[in-house]
């Protein structure tokens, strides 16, 4: 099948080269000519395991190209996939300027049948505004041609979002007509071999499912955070709290790790669009309100730790702080924890010494750069590197490289034998017995007298 990808950030790259992958002529467009001359080149502008080899392994094969020209893509084009961006807006609405300006590009350049796939996630009502504006455009070139809009959102994990796409649990569709129905079935036969994964609905709850499942992920985060503060306060190990409540099977293990907040492109944006959402139609939306509270809150815990522990006057203080990507397995810093941490800090008067093992250079190009000038934030070429002479290792994001690390040697290079632990990832007695001092999420902190 021919599709068309309008959007080449990484939901457009994924899907783009997953389909591919899987045998469908893909062309990626966008209007940034630098970002599409480099994807010519195997230069992707983000970090995804095994995104770059899949990228590069289907533009030899022919099977997937990169276009600035959405006019030569539109030719003979049967789905176009609309993957641009909807950042929040200033009152937490989904902005829909990128989505609904491709729409009107597509219904100028259309030449057949088409099915206009709403891959960006998008608030309910959508793909009825999307319609409206395609239709627009053909009346005003005379044109009959018929389309659908169908919602098709994606459901992929940074880190892990190749596996996602080819083995996915679930393909939510949304479709109001037969014949957009039965195309997209056969457009996502391939990943659906073992089972039929496709859950066909109406447009507007596939708009919703997407929503509903982010907010529910968050709550689940949001919820675990608090009871994890509530331990700590009663002198109760969350962790093993945690291992208690997810042997449930009705609650799992998943999603319910205590830590220093949520972030990424995702959740946070969608759980404000949601509330907004909420609250136009006049809904009081009490349980999202509070997930989002808690998580602007869980991102200060980290901060208030280290003033309760040093003063508030960081002044002649200098900090390791391991991981800035807000997950292991991305370089996406959007939301991180790690930004409002080193905002407390530097602003404390804190120094801080950085590292993760790949937001480095996503660090050196959206940090403010009078942190870097001014030597109060500096990026360290490894992991031991940042804890030379600092008075505490801070464990942000929890890399499979951070969790093992030879305590030993920790305790050689650090001024003061004190760890910070945003996720959790330590067991309080090991450190204890190097001689360090343990501060966690949800825990009573641990010195090496406790044992």
């Amino acid at each position: 099948m021919k599709l068309t990808i309008i959007g080449t950030g990484y939901v457009g790259l994924v899907t783009g080269a997953c389909f591919a992958e899987m045998g469908s002529h893909v062309t990626c467009v966008d209007i940034d000519t630098e970002k599409i001359n480099n994807l010519k080149k195997g230069v992707l502008p983000i970090y995804e395991p095994g995104l770059e080899k899949l990228v590069q392994e289907n533009m030899a094969d022919g099977t997937l190209v990169f276009s600035s020209n959405l006019i030569q893509a539109a030719a003979d084009c049967q789905i176009f996939v609309i993957a641009v961006g909807t950042p929040p807006g200033e009152d937490g609405s989904a902005d829909l300027q990128y989505v609904l300006k491709v729409a009107g590009q597509i219904g100028q350049h259309m030449n057949d049948y088409a099915v206009v796939v709403d891959k960006s996630t998008v608030p309910v009502g959508t793909a009825d505004k999307v319609a409206k504006v395609i239709q627009k455009e053909l009346d005003r070139r005379g044109s009959d041609l018929a389309f659908d809009v169908v919602s098709n959102p994606e459901f992929l994990k940074e880190g892990a979002a190749i596996n996602d796409f080819l083995k996915p649990d679930r393909i939510i569709v949304g479709a109001n007509s037969k014949r957009a129905a039965k195309i997209m079935s056969r457009l996502y036969a391939p990943f659906s071999m073992n089972r039929d994964k496709m859950i066909l609905m109406n447009v507007r709850d596939a708009e919703m499912t997407k929503y509903a499942a982010n907010a529910m992920l968050a709550t689940k985060i949001s919820f675990m955070n608090e009871i994890a503060n509530i331990c700590e306060q009663l002198g109760v190990d969350v962790e093993n709290v945690r291992k208690g409540i997810g042997s449930d099977t009705r609650i799992g293990y998943s999603f319910i790790y205590p830590g220093c907040g949520y972030g990424g492109s995702c959740f946070p944006k969608d759980v404000k669009a949601l509330i907004k959402t909420s609250k136009d139609t006049g809904v009081d939306p009490l349980v999202l309100a509070a997930v989002e509270n808690r998580n602007n809150h869980q991102k200060m815990v980290l901060g208030s730790k280290i003033t309760i522990r040093f003063g508030t006057d960081l002044s002649g203080r200098c900090f390791a702080l391991w991981g800035l990507a807000f997950k292991p397995g991305t370089d996406d810093m959007r939301e991180a924890a790690s930004l409002m941490l080193l905002k407390d800090l530097i602003c404390a008067n804190a120094t801080v010494y950085a590292y993760d093992p790949v937001a480095m250079a996503q660090a050196a190009r959206e940090l403010p750069q009078e942190w870097l000038e001014s030597g109060r934030l500096v990026l360290a070429n490894d992991q031991y590197q940042a804890l030379e002479n600092a008075d505490a290792m801070i464990l942000v994001t929890e890399w499979k490289t951070f969790r093992r690390p030879d305590f030993k040697r920790m305790g050689q290079l650090l001024n003061q034998k004190i760890i910070f632990d945003g996720r959790n990832q330590y067991d309080p007695e090991e450190v204890a017995e190097f001689g360090f001092e343990y501060h966690g999420i949800g825990r009573e902190a641990f010195h090496p007298a406790d044992l």
